[in-house]
């Protein structure tokens, strides 16, 4: 695999070889004048990860560049390691497999297969170049890919395998890298390590910090989060543990809280931890789904038959099964336990 290649990709057996061809080793990186470069691009793709969930991309013209490109990746991963903080290690790892991606788009089938590969996918080419990945990996990296063309049912099955076009490819390999990294995080970072890159590790902790506190929700809002429904509550607490939701979810939750009275920023507020957060991109979401974008006053959150279609339907309780819609549910919640027969015939 040439040099330029391993740099793209750092992530692959190739890379490592390459920097092991250099002499690259764990001390120079963290203490050499030499890798000041890759020490500068390693805190970047966490910068990165935090302000925009994708690693940026850098030109790579010759083979110190390349170098140092390889040796920023396992420098970025220390200082994650080191964060060790469950949603900067998932947003992360998302930021690193959306760049992938988009640099896939720019390679042909033949790269595309190696990284395949690589991730330990049974993928092949057609004779045509096709490309096509075994049912089975299909299911694993596309189920949270929630669209209906995405589904197996739809999809080119033959003998096994799914064909796919090329930028559908790249988006399985996209879930199947993020998952990779996220089980590979924390590292097991040596004491001395930490040491060495302590301003780093600072600032990635502060840049978090500071993104985590911007938009967090403020307290005492016109919403008791613990009268709401099994499903909305469960959708919030998959959002704030970095979990990426559903369009069909976001849509019920943010309308959800909407009617009870919350307000965009304080929406957009719960939904900051997710690994996927973008800022521009929410907050149109959440102001379209409220009204704000139209001057009206927004949509209506589903009923519970919808929620059950939709597969969000969470761990449904007693009081669930007496009514039909979520926001019945927060307001049988609000108005408190009903009284016994015998003392409501009194009243």
């Amino acid at each position: 695999m040439d040099s330029l290649l391993a740099a793209r990709f750092p992530f692959l057996k190739e890379s490592s070889t390459l920097a092991e061809e250099n002499s690259a080793d764990l001390d120079s990186l963290i203490g050499s004048p030499m890798y000041e470069a890759a020490r500068s691009r390693g805190i970047q793709r966490v910068e990165d990860a935090i302000s925009a969930s994708e690693v940026s991309y850098i030109p790579l013209m010759n083979e110190y560049d390349r170098l140092m490109e390889i040796m920023s990746y396992p420098y970025a991963r220390m200082i994650v390691s080191c964060v060790n903080d469950r949603f900067l290690t998932r947003r992360y790892a998302l930021a690193e497999a959306v760049r992938m991606n988009r640099l896939l788009g720019e390679e042909g089938p033949v790269s595309a297969l190696a990284v395949s590969r690589e991730l330990g996918l049974n993928t092949v080419a057609d004779d045509n170049g096709d490309l096509m990945m075994h049912f089975s990996d299909y299911l694993r990296f596309s189920s949270r890919i929630k669209s209906q063309d995405w589904k197996l049912i739809n999809s080119d099955l033959r003998g096994g395998y799914v064909h796919l076009p090329h930028e559908r490819f790249d988006r399985v390999l996209q879930n199947a890298l993020q998952d990779r990294i996220e089980s590979e995080l924390p590292l097991d970072v040596p004491d001395y390590v930490r040491s060495a890159i302590k301003r780093d590790l600072d600032r990635a902790s502060m840049l978090l910090s500071e993104m985590k506190s911007h938009y967090s929700p403020s307290g005492g809002g016109p919403i008791d989060l613990g009268m709401m429904p099994p499903c909305m509550r469960t959708i919030l607490a998959n959002a704030q543990n970095g979990m990426n939701l559903p369009h069909s979810a976001r849509f019920a939750v943010v309308s959800f809280l909407h009617t009870l009275g919350m307000n965009s920023e304080q929406i957009l507020g719960l939904f900051s931890q997710s690994p996927d957060f973008d800022e521009s991109k929410s907050i149109y979401q959440i102001k379209h789904i409220t009204g704000e974008l139209s001057g009206t006053e927004g949509y209506t959150p589903p009923e519970c038959s919808t929620m059950k279609t939709n597969g969000i339907c969470f761990d449904p309780d007693a009081l669930c099964g007496r009514i039909n819609h979520p926001l019945s549910y927060y307001r049988a919640k609000a108005r408190g336990p009903r009284p016994p027969e015998g003392e409501r015939a009194q009243d």
